[in-house]
């Protein structure tokens, strides 16, 4: 599927892309880019492909080091939520047995 073409304006040159990403996500990366170029190369200065290779490798860094950093999170919230799954799992037990040793007596908790 082909869209309208986007003009995203980058390192100082215009760019007409077809995408089927929404314009809005387009113009947001490309102004991402130019921003880290900006902050490489400076204003008014020509950029050179080795200059754009070099925020490409810094944006593909980014974008490791922050899925990394989400995995950490994800696996301490499986430890954190497995941990209290045990803790529910085993007073239920404990209130199942308390229940079974005394039929019709409300049972104790926390004794």
């Amino acid at each position: 599927m082909t869209e309208q073409p986007v003009e995203l304006r980058v390192g100082g040159q215009t760019y007409r892309v077809r995408s089927s990403a929404p314009a809005p996500d387009l113009l947001r990366a490309a102004d991402l880019v130019d921003q880290r170029l900006r902050d490489i190369v400076g204003t008014g200065r020509p950029v050179s492909s080795q200059q754009m290779l070099l925020v490409a490798l810094t944006l593909a860094d980014d974008v490791t080091r922050e899925r990394e950093r989400r995995q950490s999170y994800e696996q301490r919230a499986r430890r954190s939520l497995g941990a209290l799954l045990e803790r529910v799992d085993a007073a239920l037990e404990d209130t199942a047995s308390v229940m079974a040793a005394a039929p019709g007596t409300p049972p104790q908790l926390g004794r």
